[in-house]
């Protein structure tokens, strides 16, 4: 059993954060532990508070774990400030962890920002320079580099971010026109193409690709099948979405196929 830490936030609603990760763990067949370093209230409205925790908490968390549980793979969601990412990847660079996905979620699917801007320096300081993989979507791509999105400078995008140190950029591409996945590994860029689905549903999409994508690396899959195959469930996710639950944009469902036609 491959084993996936998932360091990031908690979603009171589950649609999210570390809720909306473990089920992916869950669907992609690895053993998912956690690391949470803030806590937000938020339904499928919006978030209407973040709390987050001293940076030691999440540093002592990632201890225990690595101590007893180990970690195939790493994936970091949203981490909220510059004190809590410094310290994540202070400790991640110690404990020299394997295949480190890193979702700089900086937006929730309300609008709420999720990300102190002062923020964004460290992580593309201190936590892209470990990662095998970053995943922005376009939007926080360009605000990244500090740029207007431009669909047509994509690609440009990901040249610029690769040249902070990760080894492959994968843009995600629900918020483009075409809907591709966009991955550049230094040397060659690779469209992932995959079914769009026109839903209300799509809170924890994002969540749900870049802990699937940390799966399939810790299944040892390489960095382009592991990102298909991540592009595959959170579309999965995404067509087996929850519009039913709150009166926002309802969660993504990543065990829905998997789940479907069973009885209890």
């Amino acid at each position: 059993m491959k084993r996936v830490i998932s360091i990031a936030t908690s979603d009171s609603g589950a649609g999210a954060g570390i809720q909306a990760d473990l089920k992916a763990f869950l669907r992609c067949g690895v053993y998912g532990t956690t690391a949470i370093v803030a806590t937000t209230a938020q339904n499928t409205v919006g978030v209407t508070d973040i709390y987050p925790f001293p940076p030691r908490v999440a540093v002592a968390q990632i201890e225990a774990v690595v101590e007893d549980i180990g970690a195939d793979a790493v994936k970091t969601g949203m981490l909220f400030n510059a004190p809590i990412i410094s310290a994540v990847a202070e400790a991640l660079g110690r404990l020299g962890l394997p295949n480190l996905v890193v979702d700089p979620v900086m937006v929730a699917e309300s609008g709420a920002s999720l990300l102190e801007p002062e923020a964004i320096d460290t992580y593309k300081n201190d936590l892209f320079p470990l990662a095998t993989a970053i995943t922005p979507n376009v939007n926080e791509a360009f605000a990244l580099v500090g740029e207007e999105v431009d669909e047509e400078r994509i690609e440009d995008c990901a040249v610029t971010l690769h040249a902070l140190g990760p080894g492959a950029v994968v843009i995600t591409g629900g918020h483009t026109k075409s809907g591709a996945d966009l991955l550049y590994d230094g040397e060659r860029f690779e469209r992932i193409e995959g079914p769009v689905y026109d839903s209300d549903a799509t809170h924890g999409a994002g969540c749900t690709h870049s802990s699937s994508l940390a799966s399939f690396l810790a299944l040892g899959f390489g960095p382009s099948e592991a990102a298909r195959r991540a592009r595959a469930i959170a579309s999965e996710a995404v067509r087996c979405g929850l519009s039913e639950i709150g009166a926002g944009a309802g969660p993504v469902h990543a065990l829905g196929s998997a789940l479907k036609g069973v009885q209890v």
